[in-house]
């Protein structure tokens, strides 16, 4: 039979799946639950605010990220974070300090521990880990000291993985930072010697620089749908896939591949062939649980939004998680005078807050931004929020075991593909990174 590729779910993994298979002429179909394409992605304009709903940005981390947008430059325009993106705000004692970007600002910092900063001199020396279930908290005490966790990584896991560094493996949520010590025995000395590295061209074009679409992140998504074309893709779907043979089955129509980009909630629904206990490990995965508020001032009369946004670590004992000073970042997100910010509450420390209703979040938030903020009031012209009940997948001890249950399902049953953040990352690069290499095992099967 001809290839015809069934692909679960729409957001950036499987419209990048589809956007190569289409370009090799591959047979294919998406079938997406909800009446909305792109998954977590959605933006929003409203009341003179450009807003997302879901992630907010992406970083240009790999070459398959580069190349997708290179091919997709003519139906979206990609947007680079401005420059004073590259300063990050770390909340300490009700005070905002710049994350240091170099030598004599980590030596006058008031982030980290006078002891720390002479131990920090003794990393390059410092023998690399034999813990491949080594978790963030412990490599980064081993190697640089308990003040670095608590005022930069701490916030930082929180910022990327509404996350606990006491739970995350450093081998699969952070993987280059452990290849790093692994490889170079050092992060220090890794860094240096890395960068002396002679780069290839694709090497080149990997800037790490932050990236929107102007018009927001739904801009690439529709760029995506143009090429694939809507008539491919199902909404409101009632995916249950039945096994024949060889062959695969969704309502009337038979695949010869199945490329599963859902959650890990649903596996069970969508494939009721598949063995409850081989689905176990897949199933144990925990997901952070996170509320998002846009919050948009017409004029903005509070501290300088001069930086990406602030990280607030966990020592702290406040609400919030951090927050994004989106209007500074990216072009046209307020109006001229105004500002557009995006916080967020909840995550793996602090759950329960992630499920209040709105009222009680807002009360319980208005007092932390006026003082954060620096504001008389807290009286915004734009505040949205949303709840993710399942926002950020989490790679802590059991990753392994979830790699390899999904190993034995592929193998055990021939061309079903169990992508999406489950495995392989959880950033916008990550899952175009996956989709791209999906698309091309097909292809060359």
């Amino acid at each position: 039979m001809k290839k015809n590729i069934a692909i679960i779910g729409s957001g950036i993994t499987a419209l990048t799946t589809a956007f190569y298979l289409k370009k090799a002429g591959v047979s294919f179909k998406m079938h997406e639950k909800s009446n909305h394409i792109g998954g977590v992605i959605n933006t929003i304009s409203e009341n003179g605010f450009l807003f997302e709903t879901g992630p907010n940005s992406g970083t240009l981390s790999n070459i398959e990220t580069v190349e997708l947008f290179e091919q997709l430059a003519n139906d979206f325009k990609l947007e680079l974070a401005d420059n004073s993106a590259k300063k990050r705000f770390i909340l300490k004692n009700n005070k905002w300090y710049a994350l240091p970007s170099g030598l004599i600002s980590g030596i006058s910092t008031p982030l980290f521990s006078l002891k720390d900063k002479f131990r920090l001199l003794g990393e390059p020396f410092r023998k690399a880990g034999k813990n491949a279930f080594e978790t963030v908290s412990e490599l980064v005490i081993r190697r640089m000291g308990k003040s670095f966790l608590d005022y930069a990584v701490d916030p930082f896991v929180s910022g990327i993985y509404a996350g606990n560094p006491d739970y995350l493996v450093t081998k699969y949520a952070l993987p280059k930072l452990y290849n790093l010590e692994q490889q170079y025995g050092s992060f220090i000395g890794g860094a240096i010697k890395k960068a002396k590295e002679p780069k290839s061209e694709n090497d080149k074009k990997v800037s790490k620089e932050i990236f929107s679409a102007k018009g927001g992140l739904s801009s690439i998504v529709n760029a995506l749908v143009k090429y694939i074309g809507k008539e491919n893709i199902v909404l409101n779907a009632d995916v249950e896939v039945v096994k024949t043979g060889l062959l695969y089955q969704i309502s009337n129509e038979k695949y010869t591949h199945i490329i599963n980009t859902a959650n890990a909630g649903e596996l069970l629904s969508l494939f009721p062939f598949l063995n409850k206990n081989s689905l176990s490990d897949i199933l144990n995965i925990k997901y952070a649980q996170v509320a998002e508020i846009a919050i948009g001032f017409k004029e903005w009369k509070g501290i300088d939004l001069n930086a990406f946004g602030g990280l607030i670590p966990s020592k702290e004992k406040k609400n919030l998680l951090g927050i994004l000073f989106m209007s500074s970042i990216f072009r046209n997100r307020a109006p001229e005078k105004g500002a557009l910010l995006t916080t967020f509450v909840g995550g793996i420390k602090n759950e329960k807050l992630a499920e209040i209703s709105e009222d009680e979040l807002l009360q319980l938030l208005k007092p932390e931004m006026q003082e954060l903020l620096g504001l008389s009031e807290f009286t915004p012209d734009l505040l949205k929020v949303f709840y993710h009940k399942k926002a950020i997948a989490q790679y802590g001890a059991d990753s392994e075991k979830r790699l390899n249950a999904i190993k034995k399902i592929e193998t055990k049953n021939k061309n079903i593909f169990l992508a999406g953040s489950i495995r392989d990352g959880i950033g916008l690069a990550d899952r175009i990174k996956q989709g791209t290499h999906l698309a091309k095992t097909i292809i060359k099967d």
